[in-house]
């Protein structure tokens, strides 16, 4: 995996558990884009250490602080499943602009024999 900083951000790295908020543009290696959360207006959010994201977004993810702005270009190997059913492909490295917008702290809550995830 490869990655490049355009801006540094500031604060804490985002820890397992954490709930991150982040707007991407995803493009494969012949530079087409794929997906983007500006074409679907509103960024993404997931929670570190629950393999919710491609293993090698999540690696770049883990080392960004608040603000700050990434390419990653990251390997078929670390790369999200391919097959027919998907667009990406096991040969090509996928590449993907990230700027971390938030980070959240997450506990469980239990109400009576119920429990969820809250972030704050």
């Amino acid at each position: 995996m490869l990655k490049q900083d355009f801006e540094e951000g500031e604060g804490a790295l985002p820890q397992d558990g954490q709930q991150v908020t982040f707007d991407y543009t995803a493009y494969n290696e012949s530079g087409s884009r794929i997906d983007s959360t500006h074409t679907k207006g509103r960024p993404a959010q997931t929670r570190l250490g629950i393999n919710g994201l491609i293993p090698g977004f999540e690696k770049g993810i883990r080392s960004m602080k608040v603000g700050g702005k990434r390419r990653l270009v990251v390997s078929p190997a670390l790369g999200p499943p391919v097959g027919p059913s998907t667009f990406f492909s096991a040969k090509q490295c996928e590449v993907f602009d990230v700027e971390l917008l938030g980070v959240k702290s997450c506990r469980r809550r239990q109400v009576a024999m119920f429990s969820d995830v809250v972030c704050e």
